[in-house]
């Protein structure tokens, strides 16, 4: 794939997906060492994902309004700033919770913009036929700079400095924005449409994603996964130092193992999709859901849970590829973002609120009564889809399925 704006696209993704994975470890090893309660920690985590549920619609709906090559590069120049400010709170010794959720917030707010932009921009800038290539690699380098490299990088610089993985990140995000400015692509002149009211677009997104059957499934599904999914392992990092006896460094070398599998699944994932159905595979991903949470809530040994999430990682970038290439191959672009943002607010406003019942219910309880609860979730939702999942088809029977139903 030789396409020069994909090319810088790839290389902004890459760069800040490193320093959002520096932060991702170093977020909460803060919050655990200004206390030591379930509760923060996991609270770090739901602050940066309440944005989602307040302003994923809206933000979608100016990422179909405006320039998205812009939107991209304004957010990021705003995350640097953000993160400039945390860092100097945290080398200064002024930081405190409040100071950290909200600034975690303001990234929140900056990635419901950026994320709805990125996931329109994309189908533009190469041709139909490389979406599932394209979709890979930046999943591969999601996986490789957020989660393989940038976990123990993280973990290594909370250890030289508190502030140190803050200031990486600024810098990151930052370049990135560098990157996205340098992109040709221009959007089509397009006739000038009736003007409408904010709410009138969002209105319009929602009756898109609902109007397909296979995206609508997908959508509800995945939030309820997220729900369960983030529930058990809002308190990770706690989990990982009481239940598994880890250290900070062990705990992001865990994330990095747990990231190999993601890699794996980016390689494979256009070969498995080639080779059997979507549906077959997703109902694969429901079975590995079950098997994850059942395993962590009874092992006390990171050697077994290591292996089940190397498992878990090649499931969720499998699903992330068949998904995210059908939404985007079977939405016009001018809904692209609308219809992203309303599928986002399904995915990461479960999460959202999963994080924050898995918090409460951790504190209350222990860190494993939340993995019990998923796996329990997990296997009534199997039941609830496993026949619709069933009766979906590769990309071809999904493209004639959604032109049936609408």
């Amino acid at each position: 794939m030789s396409n020069k704006d994909f090319r810088r696209l790839w290389l902004a993704s890459a760069v800040s997906n490193v320093g959002d994975g520096v932060t991702m470890v170093a977020g909460p090893l803060l919050v655990a060492d200004l206390t030591g309660d379930p509760g923060p920690v996991a609270g770090a985590v739901f602050v940066q994902q309440l944005p989602w549920l307040l302003f994923a619609l809206v933000s979608g709906a100016y990422v179909d309004r405006l320039d998205r090559r812009r939107i991209v590069v304004a957010v990021n120049a705003g995350r640097a700033a953000v993160l400039a400010a945390l860092t100097v709170t945290v080398a200064t010794g002024t930081v405190s919770i409040p100071l950290i959720y909200l600034a975690f917030f303001l990234l929140g707010v900056g990635e419901t913009l950026a994320d709805s932009a990125y996931g329109a921009l994309l189908p533009n800038l190469v041709p139909d036929e490389d979406l599932e290539r394209a979709n890979a690699r930046l999943m591969a380098t999601f996986v490789v700079g957020n989660q393989l490299a940038a976990k123990p990088l993280g973990a290594y610089l909370f250890v030289v400095g508190a502030a140190v993985p803050f200031g990486f990140d600024a810098t990151t995000f930052l370049v990135a924005a560098l990157c996205l400015a340098e992109i040709r692509w221009r959007p089509p002149r397009r006739e000038p449409a009736p003007p409408t009211t904010v709410y009138a677009d969002i209105a319009e997104g929602l009756r898109a994603l609902w109007a397909r059957a296979p995206l609508r499934l997908l959508a509800v599904t995945l939030s309820v996964m997220n729900v369960l999914f983030c529930a058990a392992f809002a308190a990770f990092v706690l989990y990982a130092e009481r239940r598994l006896g880890l250290a900070p460094v062990g705990y992001g070398v865990l994330l990095s193992v747990w990231a190999l599998g993601g890699l794996l699944g980016s390689v494979v994932a256009g070969r498995l999709t080639d080779r059997f159905r979507s549906g077959d595979l997703l109902r694969a991903g429901l079975v590995v859901e079950v098997a994850t949470h059942l395993t962590l809530a009874v092992t006390t040994s990171p050697y077994v849970a290591a292996p089940v999430l190397v498992l878990f990682g090649v499931h969720t970038m499998v699903w992330g590829v068949v998904v995210t290439s059908l939404r985007q191959r079977l939405v016009p672009d001018r809904l692209r973002g609308r219809v992203g943002s309303v599928y986002a607010l399904l995915d990461l406003g479960g999460a959202a609120v999963g994080t924050l019942l898995g918090g409460l219910l951790a504190g209350v309880t222990s860190l494993t009564v939340p993995y019990w609860a998923a796996a329990v979730g997990m296997v009534a939702l199997t039941a609830a889809v496993w026949r619709r999942f069933a009766a979906l088809n590769r990309g071809e029977r999904l493209v004639e399925d959604v032109e049936r139903a609408t």
